[in-house]
This record gives C-alpha cells, structure tokens and sequence, in this order.
C-alpha cells in the first residue's frame, strides 16, 4: 500500500525531518507532499526527489488545507501553535493520525472524545523539548521503578545553544528555532515544585543567572524553569517527589544579559513604533525617551558584559533600516536578534539535555544524571533540527508500518511509543549517557 505523509511547515525545524522521511519514502514507496505558505522554501527543503512534493499553502486557508488532509495517510504539522488546532479538527473530519511538535492544549484535548471514538492517533509533543525529554525521563523513571527504588526529586533540563566551537559574541548564543520563540520564552512565568513547596517565578525572575547546574563534558551552564512544571507530575507518576522541575538551559551571560533587557523593557508588547523611518539606533533613543530610562541604561552600561552585549544586538547602529512597518517593541527586538544572532553557514548550534533524578533504594539515597549532547552539521542541518525533527519522522513510519498502535491523544511517555523511538534515535547519534552516585 502506497502512503502519502503530509508534513505542514518547511521552517528551521523541518530540514532533518523532511530528509528522513523522503529517505524511508524511496524505501517503502511513499509519497511525500511538503507544505508552507513560502513555495521556494518548501522547494528547496524538498529538493528533486521521485516520492516528494513541496506545494505552496496558506494554512488559514480551509478548502486548500483540507484538499491536502483528504489525501493524507498521516499528517505531521510544524505550523505555528495556533495554527494546529485547524489541521487537528480537519484530521478528526477525514480520520488522519496527527503528530506535532507543540504542547497539548486546551484546544486540542477538546477534540479527544472524537479522537478516540475514531480510533485515531493524535501524537503531540513529539519534538525535543517536549518529546525527547518525555520519552527519555520515562524510560528512565519507569526502569527506577522496576528495580524497587523510590523517586524522591526529578529535575531536567533542556536547551538548544551554540556550539563552543561556533561561539564568538558575547551573548554566547545564536538562533538556531524560531526567532519568535526566542524573544517570547519566559513571558508567562513558571511554576514548579521544589522541597514539597509550590514555587511560582514571574518573568523578570527567570533569568536570575544564579542558578546553574554542572553538565558532564560541558561544565556549568545556567538554567530557568520552564513553563508549568506541575501538569507533568501526575503524567510523569511521580506525586510523591518532594522536587519536580523543568528547566531551558542557556550559558550563564545569556540569562544575565536578558534579565537587562527586560528590566529595559525592550520585550513589551505594547508601544507600538512606524519602523519603515527607523534604524536601530533611532528606535533606541525613542524607546529610551518614551520610558525615562536614560538613568538605568547608563547605570547598566558600567557592567562591561552588557554593554557589550546591547552593542552586539546593533542598538547603536545608525545606517540599517528596520523597515518592518507598525511594530511593537519585542518586534524591533527580535529584528535585532535575527540580524546579529543568525547561524552562520558553518555554525554549529548544540542541544545540551541532562535529567537529575534521586531516588532511594534499600535505605540508601542515590543520584542518577543521565546527559545527551547533539551538535549540528551546520546552519541548515542543526542539532534542533535533528532533535525536534527525527522524533517525528520515526514516529510516522513507525505508525505506517504498524509498530506504533495506540490510539488516543497521547504525548510520548508509554513504552510503546517512546521504547522504538529512542531505540531508532541512538542509530542517529541521540544517545544518552549515564552516571549514578550515591548521596
């Protein structure tokens, strides 16, 4: 039988991804269609290839969308969060299975009763962080438990960096995801476990760069919680851990740098500014004017680091032109960051993942760290690329050949998804390595 996956989204995440599945689709005789709102991007993802299309779509777009879904076999959506809950109830109508990269939401758990009554497969946070975090936390939380042990704190950490070899500026980072996610991260706040006590941090409390955990082969690097810590308790079986903590990793001078920036207000959302007149430089002094922060911003530029790293971002720059019409503050700001934090072609970025679990056994406390580190090849063939992508694309041909059963809405943390999964992923290089020592 001849199958046809449908991958929605040709962005920076989709590169590795796509190469997979149109390798398994020669094998197996697939078809393969790619779709974005920007054809020559789709195109170039694609290549010239027998089993693959790329098409041109506006995913808003309900007659064209579905004319796509219709002819799927399986439906795997890199479009933006917001965007998915559209594929989602087109996959409900036509009886697709769905993976996607993204968190659960409300949306999408509204559809779950006609998921199941379908029999259908809904896959969601299939990606690295949430994906890879999932299935390798569960694989080890499940193999603790078998042995009789008793969880006692869990705390992991993810973060998509630069590769020490490609690090050259004094943000020690570079985009490797989407710019937007970038700019966003933290906005909402977190909230988490920690010593049987419910802690919630707002955002200007985040990027405290106090906090650092030591990574094997790495060193220190600083981490932030991540979102809502809390909702992966009961998921994760793990009520009785007196600490549970997800957190985004980041070199220390990051988390200092963007505790600055917010304190400068330069991620607000709502002061609007007519960019096509403005370069960065003018954006800054108006931006500056408008708050009073003439004060804060001498006082932050006697710290050497930040000063260099606002000089960095081009807010001095005086010649090139944002020229991206109305825009909002964190706008010009991610501006800023896609022009002077990008990938260089030969940039590696790097994915650092560490789990921390203590557990006791026999009368006796243990710590287990169990690491992965995944370099890129370069700016198109990134380690994010790898990570978030290849789950997906495993995940898809595993459904197909029928290796992968469940039906339902799931995330990846029951053996039979995450076990084939991550089997198929060490071929790839996404190894974790392990080191367990007594407390």
């Amino acid at each position: 039988m001849s199958h046809r996956i449908l991958v929605f989204g040709a962005g920076k995440s989709a590169t590795c991804l796509i190469d997979y599945i149109i390798k398994e689709a020669a094998i197996h005789h697939w078809q393969v269609t790619v779709a974005d709102g920007d054809l020559s991007l789709a195109q170039t993802k694609v290549g010239h290839h027998t089993y693959a299309e790329a098409v041109s779509i506006n995913a808003e777009n309900q007659e064209e969308r579905q004319r796509l879904v219709q002819q799927a076999s399986i439906v795997i959506s890199l479009l933006p969060p917001a965007l998915h809950f559209l594929v989602a109830q087109d996959c409900v109508l036509f009886e697709k299975n769905l993976l996607t990269a993204s968190y659960t939401d409300n949306n999408i758990r509204s559809l779950q009763p006609a998921i199941e009554q379908k029999k259908l497969l809904f896959l969601c946070e299939m990606g690295l962080d949430p994906g890879i975090d999932h299935m390798s936390a569960m694989q080890l939380i499940h193999r603790i438990k078998l042995n009789g042990a008793t969880i006692t704190s869990f705390n992991s950490h993810c973060g998509g960096l630069v590769a020490p070899e490609s690090d050259d500026n004094p943000w020690h980072y570079k985009i490797s995801w989407n710019p937007r996610n970038v700019v966003m991260a933290g906005k909402a706040g977190a909230v988490y476990r920690q010593d049987n006590a419910t802690k919630k941090m707002g955002y200007t409390e985040l990027f405290n760069e106090a906090r650092t955990t030591a990574i094997p082969g790495m060193g220190e690097l600083a981490w932030y919680p991540n979102r809502d810590s809390l909702d992966y308790i009961p998921l994760y079986d793990l009520k009785g851990a007196t600490t549970f903590i997800r957190t985004t990793l980041r070199y220390p001078a990051f988390c200092f740098g963007w505790k600055q920036i917010i304190e400068l207000k330069l991620t607000d959302e709502t002061v609007f500014y007519d960019t096509d007149t403005l370069t960065l430089q003018s954006f800054f002094k108006q931006h500056t004017e408008h708050h009073g922060l003439a004060g804060e911003i001498k006082t932050k530029m006697q710290q050497a680091l930040f000063a260099q790293q606002l000089e960095w971002l081009g807010l001095h720059n005086n010649t090139t032109l944002i020229n991206r019409g109305r825009c909002c503050t964190m706008d010009v700001l991610q501006f800023g960051l896609e022009q002077t934090l990008a990938l260089a072609p030969a940039d590696k970025d790097m994915i650092v993942m560490l789990h921390e679990i203590d557990y006791s056994l026999n009368g006796k406390q243990y710590r287990v760290k169990s690491s992965l580190i995944v370099k890129g090849d370069d700016n198109q063939r990134t380690a994010m690329a790898k990570t978030v992508g290849l789950p997906l694309g495993i995940a898809a041909k595993l459904i197909l050949q029928q290796k992968i059963n469940a039906t339902g809405l799931h995330i990846p943390i029951i053996p039979s998804i995450y076990e084939p999964v991550l089997h198929e992923l060490q071929q790839h290089g996404i190894v974790f390595h392990e080191n367990i020592t007594s407390l």
